[in-house]
């Protein structure tokens, strides 16, 4: 399994996306570089991470100007950095990118939701809800939503990632919008929780202490790259893919989950938080 940095790795993604919206093949734009095809492709794969000045030069052939040249540029500095850290907005722009191409390239996902439901698992109500007390500007409300909802297609295509959600049990009872949007909500989980690639459970308020108290994060595995993870707080956030970060996380995993109830209780749990909040909607 070759070991990529998931910096590397978008950067590839990019140029990619660039090269076939210019409709040019991987051997034509190979040609015009003086470089072999077989290169050109590991560069989009991002199996080896090309210098600042070749990223440039392929950019100037492409015809990319402006700002998302001077985007793609910064992914070619840093490329093989221990951490992706991200803090400015056209950073954290990419880095949503390479998070919704991770997810689809993933077979699977453990998402540690201590505070708000997890984005794979969001009504369009819900994020709706959070993105309007968040003060998102209202013009950008609904292409955010509809992004955010288009992601959860990873959990239902023709071959869905195996999907583990570990929900906080005050997740159920945070009021996110009206009664009436936390219940479609919580409904949602339930059906969900039903597909056999979806492990959905929660962890108890009463527990004792564990990793998922520290705040939320996102392993992802994938068939022909090395893991990754995945953490955002309100002004940044953080790919992490060395081996002692990643195996870090997995451990937090493991003790997540010996907190956790299991798949049935956490089920009787939801329809009972569904049922009470229906009573009110």
């Amino acid at each position: 399994m070759p070991v990529t940095t998931p910096k590397a790795r978008r950067l590839g993604a990019a140029l990619r996306e660039a090269r076939i919206e210019c409709g040019l093949g991987v051997r034509e734009l190979a040609n015009r570089l003086g470089k072999d095809h077989s290169l050109v492709s590991r560069y989009e794969r991002g199996h080896r991470a090309p210098k600042p000045e070749d990223v440039a030069t392929i950019l100037g052939i492409l015809g990319v100007n402006g700002d998302r040249r001077e985007e793609i540029l910064a992914l070619a500095r840093g490329t093989d950095d221990r951490r992706w850290l991200a803090v400015t907005l056209p950073e954290l722009q990419q880095q949503l990118a390479a998070l919704i191409d991770f997810e689809r390239e993933a077979t699977a996902i453990v998402d540690i939701a201590p505070l708000l439901i997890p984005g794979l698992l969001q009504t369009s109500a819900y994020s709706r809800a959070i993105m309007t007390r968040a003060e998102v500007p209202a013009s950008e409300i609904s292409t955010r939503v509809a992004v955010r909802i288009g992601r959860r297609d990873v959990l239902d295509r023709e071959a869905p990632v195996q999907f583990t959600a570990l929900i906080g049990e005050p997740v159920l009872r945070q009021r996110v919008g009206s009664p009436a949007v936390m219940a479609e909500q919580l409904r949602h989980l339930l059906r969900v929780a039903e597909a056999p690639n979806v492990d959905l459970r929660v962890i108890p308020g009463d527990s004792d202490w564990h990793p998922g108290l520290e705040g939320p994060f996102s392993l992802m595995d994938f068939e022909e790259e090395s893991p990754i993870v995945h953490l955002e707080n309100r002004r940044s956030a953080l790919f992490l893919h060395e081996e002692d970060d990643v195996a870090a996380y997995r451990e937090a995993v493991a003790m997540v989950l010996r907190e956790a109830m299991s798949r049935p209780d956490s089920s009787v749990l939801i329809a009972r938080e569904a049922e009470q909040i229906e009573r009110i909607a």
